[in-house]
C-alpha cells in the first residue's frame, strides 16, 4: 500500500481503467490539475501517473507552467521513483531526459494495434502485443538515453520506452476507459472535424474493443505494480 499522485491536464483523460487496480491493491490516489495545482505532492508520492492532454511538451512559451512540471517529473526520474507517463506524460519524462519531442507528421487518433520489441514482450506491456490501443496524439517523444524501446507502431516508431522496472512512458493510452469514450469525442470535436476523423467509427470501435481493452489495461498495471523495486 502507498500513495499515488496522478497529474492530469484536461479532466477527461485521468486513469480511467488504472484506478481501480490501484485502490484494489489499497493505494490512496490523489488527482492534481496540471497547469493549476501545486505540484509538491510528487515529491512524496510513492508512484506519480502523469496523464495526456492537448497541449505540447515543449510548448513553454505559452503554458510556462510546464517548465515546473518537468522539473518535478525530472526529480522523480533521476531517483528512478516509480513513475508512468502516458502521451503528454511520457513526452514530458523523454523531454526531462533531454530526448527530443517532436511532430509524429500526422495525427494518429484511433484504435490500432501496436508491435513489442523484445525488451517490450519481457515487460508488463506483454499483454498488449499486437492489440489494438488507443492512439490520439501528433508528436511523439525520441528514446532517453539508456531506455528501453518497449513498442512501435507503424504510424509512430517510439510507442513505449523503460528506464529499469520503475520507469515507464507510453505515447498510447493504456488507461483509456472505452466506456467513457464520449466523454474524449466531445472534449476533442474540433480536432476531430480538423484531421476528418469520423467520431461514429470511434464509438463503433469502442463499443467493440471495450471489454478486452478494460482488462488488457488493467492487467498491465498488475504487471507494473508488480516489476516495482525499492
Amino acid at each position: 500500500m502507498g500513495s499515488v499522485v496522478a497529474v492530469r491536464h484536461v479532466a477527461f483523460e485521468d486513469l480511467g481503467v488504472l484506478e481501480p487496480v490501484l485502490r484494489a491493491r489499497g493505494h490512496s490516489v490523489t488527482m492534481l490539475q496540471g497547469g493549476v495545482d501545486e505540484l509538491s505532492a510528487l515529491d512524496d508520492a510513492d508512484i506519480a501517473v502523469i496523464l495526456g492532454g492537448p497541449v505540447g511538451a515543449g510548448e513553454t512559451d505559452a503554458y510556462p507552467w510546464l517548465v515546473d512540471e518537468r522539473r518535478a517529473i525530472l526529480q522523480r526520474l533521476v531517483g528512478r521513483r516509480p513513475t508512468l507517463g502516458i502521451c503528454l506524460g511520457a513526452q514530458l519524462m523523454a523531454s526531462a531526459l533531454g530526448a527530443p519531442v517532436v511532430a509524429s507528421g500526422g495525427q494518429e487518433i484511433g484504435f490500432a494495434p501496436i508491435d513489442l520489441t523484445d525488451a517490450g514482450r519481457a515487460s508488463a506491456l506483454a499483454p498488449l502485443d499486437g492489440e489494438p490501443v488507443l492512439h490520439w496524439h501528433g508528436d511523439r517523444f525520441e528514446m532517453p538515453a539508456g531506455a528501453q524501446r518497449l513498442a512501435t507502431s507503424p504510424a509512430c516508431a517510439q510507442q513505449a520506452f523503460s528506464l529499469g522496472p520503475n520507469v515507464l512512458g507510453l505515447q498510447f493510452h493504456v488507461e483509456a476507459d472505452p466506456g467513457g469514450i464520449e466523454r474524449w469525442l466531445i472534449g476533442h470535436a474540433r480536432e476531430l472535424a480538423d484531421t476528418g476523423t469520423d467520431p461514429r467509427a470511434l464509438r463503433s470501435d469502442a463499443a467493440r474493443l471495450g471489454p478486452r481493452l478494460a482488462g488488457l489495461g488493467g492487467l498491465v498495471m498488475e504487471r507494473w505494480l508488480d516489476g516495482l523495486e525499492d
